[in-house]
């Protein structure tokens, strides 16, 4: 498992102890628990932790200084609104995948509109579309299909 992964892993564990899904790390503690850089906790945090995942990050720097996340919960309607307001003109396949996940997981979506937004947006389904505007067309595909979601 790559440590990128790890960190992850002990965050969401983190987040799912507290019951309320919101937990305080200390960056230097959490890297020396798990034997890495603080620089890697930082890019996980910014990779993988993000609005568009569904999470806010609060820090306080200093010498008790703390990293508090936070899963919120936005409804459902309120996050697609989100997510289409902060797609942006291009989506890759990636990025694609790693909404929808959290989509579903956050309960915004069912499965069977996980697995609709899935085949819409893969890279098979845009095959006989030049490369360089598969993602442009891609962002604008999942756009208008969250819009049809919205209640």
């Amino acid at each position: 498992m790559r440590i990128s992964d790890q960190i992850a892993n002990m965050i969401l564990k983190l987040l799912e102890d507290s019951g309320e899904g919101m937990t305080e790390i200390q960056r230097n503690e959490l890297a020396s628990v798990i034997g890495c850089a603080p620089s890697q906790i930082n890019y996980v945090l910014g990779s993988r932790f993000t609005p568009e995942q569904g999470y806010m990050i609060e820090s306080r720097r200093g010498g008790g200084g703390y990293i508090r996340i936070t899963r919120v919960m936005l409804n459902k309607n309120a996050a697609l609104m989100h997510l289409i307001n902060s797609v942006g003109d291009h989506l890759d396949t990636g990025a694609a995948r790693i909404i929808i996940s959290n989509l579903l997981g956050g309960g915004a979506i069912s499965l069977r509109d996980a697995q609709l937004l899935e085949a819409a947006l893969s890279d098979k389904a845009y095959r006989n579309i030049r490369p360089d505007s598969r993602d442009e067309l891609r962002a604008s595909v999942f756009k208008q299909m969250l819009l049809c979601m919205i209640d």
